[in-house]
């Protein structure tokens, strides 16, 4: 243990009474083994990176534990983002889910499992918070407890789980934090904004698995066709076309024609979030960065934000002539 935690306050606790709700969030930047962890006024901020062409960020605001407290030294608090922060560490995110988990979920069911096609319209059941919200607690049919605590810099996360007067004490070796570097995205340069259901997303990058492609394009135009997904593998090619009605793009703001590749495996680490979301904002940059926001509905109505951007591939040679040609013939 780390000699500055005793008899000191901790820097960190915070008491939950759904560790389900934090293991769904958590659950959908599961695409690597480790995450950094920062702890801020706000909340736990969690961010997973990948070769430094893909993360992800959890967002577990204050507003989702019945207590949350964040004491950070007097030092640290003078301290800016990029000094020595003693809130920030780097944890097993596989090992922190196997633990929130541990008293067992049922994951087979999320609030879009008994909607109509995605392309079919809106049913009651995919109504905001609907009658299968998989957050809510006559859902959950049990009441727990999760605990988190972490008394200083190099100590262990601690995390205790109750439930039916069974308890459960875990201590998470925590590691030291990475410079991650966070993929830029030029917010006074976007080339498209779009929000749309998130399950219509869902099931358009699931249609397109079916040709095992290596790679997704995305294109975005104010002209027909208005946003389109493509993907092109071995078992053949595959289009799913969006049309500029409110009800299936809800905001379309699309200046020029766009195009930009991305890796189809990336874009589908981002799935989990696209289930159990209710909305999603697709933004690019003129750079070709993607970005796709997340709004999830947990306990009480309240919302939740799980983010992700991705870098796109870079034309290679010969491919500039091909997008050159496929530009031309959509502006005939």
């Amino acid at each position: 243990m780390n000699t500055e935690s005793v008899n000191e306050e901790p820097l960190f606790t915070a008491v939950s009474v759904s560790a389900r709700q934090l293991f769904q969030l958590l659950k959908c930047i599961n695409f690597a083994q480790k995450a950094q962890v920062r702890i801020t006024e706000e909340g736990l901020r969690f961010t997973v990176e990948e070769s430094r062409v893909i993360h992800g960020i959890a967002f577990l605001e204050k507003a989702l534990f019945t207590s949350y407290t964040f004491s950070p030294p007097v030092r640290a608090q003078h301290e800016d983002d990029d000094g020595d922060d003693t809130s920030v560490f780097q944890i097993s995110l596989t090992a922190l889910l196997e633990t929130l988990s541990i008293f067992g979920f049922n994951e087979g069911r999320d609030r879009w499992t008994s909607r109509d096609s995605a392309y079919g319209g809106v049913t009651s059941s995919m109504a905001r918070g609907g009658q299968d919200a998989p957050f809510e607690n006559h859902t959950l049919g049990t009441t727990s407890v999760c605990r988190l605590s972490y008394a200083a810099k190099g100590d262990p996360l601690c995390i205790v789980l109750r439930e039916a007067g069974v308890t459960t004490t875990c201590e998470m070796v925590t590691y030291e934090a990475e410079d991650l570097e966070e993929i830029p995205l030029q917010r006074d340069a976007l080339a498209q904004k779009i929000i749309m259901r998130s399950s219509w997303l869902h099931d358009a990058i699931n249609e397109l698995a079916s040709t095992s492609p290596s790679r997704l394009t995305i294109t975005a135009s104010p002209s027909a066709p208005y946003f389109t997904l493509s993907s092109k593998g071995p078992l053949g090619s595959a289009t799913v076309e969006f049309s500029k009605d409110q009800q299936l793009l809800e905001t379309f703001h699309v200046p020029n024609r766009t195009v930009n590749t991305y890796k189809y495996s990336l874009i589908r680490a981002a799935s989990r979030a696209m289930a159990i979301a209710s909305k999603v904002s697709i933004r690019g940059d003129v750079q070709g960065v993607l970005s796709l926001q997340f709004m999830v509905e947990v306990e009480d109505s309240r919302l939740s934000f799980v983010d992700f951007r991705f870098v796109p591939f870079l034309p290679e040679e010969g491919e500039e002539d091909e997008d050159e040609e496929d530009e031309d013939e959509h502006g005939e």
